[in-house]
């Protein structure tokens, strides 16, 4: 390695830790902001992406420019793209994320001993939380207004593909940091798109990072999740699964089958496997097949699935277990409810998974066997997401199981402690 090179490496070492440390001093303060406080940055943050529309749209423009200039596919343009309609969602998550309650001091329990100690389990921020991202510029949004409402400070790392967006995002929430009186190190955007800051955060900075939540790829999530010296809150795929029973009504299955895969089709909650019952009506299959083909959805299924329709392409090894994020879906035909746990358990990666019926008793078998973070009963994959839960918007989807699970809010940005009140109590020997 030069000399010039062993400089830079020094030099972005250097920033990004001196960033960290920003970010750790920031979260004391903000840990302890009044709740009056955050809510004003995060509503004059909303009004500066209203005002500045045509600013933001000008440097998504520029990324999506860049992009179809590498040969970007569809997929990963619908992620990356805004118009007007989606800066106002992300305003609007915003003005959400303000209205909930503050979770920081909320008592989750508390009870008295024998001895008179009062015990209390009371929320508490986690402190400073990396988010490192590629393609979707609501991001910084989303991960920089709940982390604040959290009582955390946030570094966010955007990819070059959403650079220019992301920092015409940021600078909304700056000025609503600013006019609320907040530390700016609340919420920071590296300045550099270099891949070797990833590298940095994920080492921790320093002992400056409590948390790592990845939204990205594939390629991504697995770095960090192999890498990270510290906590990490992701899913690697969305691997998600629509069973329709033979109990199912059909004019609800073929609605909700059609929005579950084509809503849209890049996000984590899009429906990558169709199971239908083998002892369903012979109408279920055809009906379901021919919804999603003349939705403009590439079909490949199984023989059963093949059978019904010639535009069927045939599945192949791959295809069971691939997250496509594309108007593609696999199709297989299952011997009931417990043929699509079954494979719902090889094939599924956790995410989110559903099933149609009108059998309760089905659907309770299927929701208990699932072992997924979203298990939904009659309702579409695509409802998998923090704001359509009440939340107001997710800093993503944890597939793990030690502390989030599901979509990540402003209560799963908290940790607790427990404050024990006595009147003098000591420990006999």
């Amino acid at each position: 390695m030069s000399d010039t090179a062993r400089r830079t490496d020094r030099s972005l070492t250097s920033e990004m830790h001196e960033i960290g440390v920003a970010a750790r001093a920031a979260s004391r303060e903000v840990a302890l902001a009044a709740t009056s406080a955050k809510n004003l940055a995060l509503t004059t943050a909303a009004a500066e992406l209203r005002e500045r529309v045509a600013e933001i749209m000008d440097a998504n423009a520029a990324d999506i420019a860049a992009a179809l200039a590498r040969g970007t596919h569809g997929s990963f343009l619908d992620r990356l793209a805004l118009d007007d309609q989606r800066i106002e969602a992300i305003a609007r998550g915003l003005e959400d994320i303000a209205a909930l309650p503050d979770p920081v001091g909320a008592t989750i329990a508390e009870w008295v001993r024998p001895n008179g100690l009062a015990i209390s389990r009371v929320r508490t921020p986690l402190g400073v939380i990396g988010i490192i991202f590629e393609s979707r510029p609501n991001v910084v949004a989303d991960a920089g207004g709940l982390s604040l409402k959290a009582g955390n400070a946030c570094i966010l790392r955007a990819g070059s593909e959403s650079v220019h967006s992301a920092r015409a995002i940021h600078a909304c929430l700056v000025k609503g940091l600013v006019a609320a009186g907040l530390p700016v190190a609340s919420i920071q955007l590296v300045p550099t798109t270099d891949r070797a800051a990833v590298g940095e955060m994920l080492s921790g900075l320093g002992g400056t990072v409590d948390v790592i939540v990845p939204r990205g790829g594939k390629s991504l999530v697995a770095r960090v999740q192999a890498e990270a010296r510290v906590p990490v809150f992701a899913h690697l795929e969305g691997i998600c699964h629509t069973y329709v029973d033979r109990d199912a009504d059909l004019a609800v299955a073929v609605p909700l089958v059609v929005n579950a895969k084509m809503r849209r089709t890049s996000v984590c909650g899009s429906t990558e496997c169709l199971l239908v019952d083998a002892g369903a009506p012979k109408t279920f299959l055809p009906a379901l097949v021919r919804a999603l083909l003349d939705a403009g959805c590439e079909v490949r299924g199984d023989d059963a699935t093949r059978a019904v329709d010639t535009r069927v392409k045939p599945s192949g090894a791959d295809d069971y277990g691939h997250e496509f994020l594309d108007a593609i879906i696999a199709v297989k035909v299952v011997d009931g409810v417990d043929g699509a746990i079954a494979h719902i358990a090889r094939y599924g990666s956790q995410h989110t998974d559903c099933i149609v019926t009108k059998r309760a008793a089905t659907a309770d078998r299927f929701i208990a066997r699932v072992d997924s973070a979203i298990v939904l009963h009659n309702a579409s994959t695509q409802f998998a997401d923090g704001g359509e839960f009440g939340m107001g918007a997710e800093i993503g989807i944890a597939t793990g199981r030690m502390h989030a699970r599901g979509p990540v809010g402003v209560e799963q940005l908290t940790s607790f402690k427990y404050i024990v009140r006595g009147s003098g109590q000591v420990r006999p020997g």
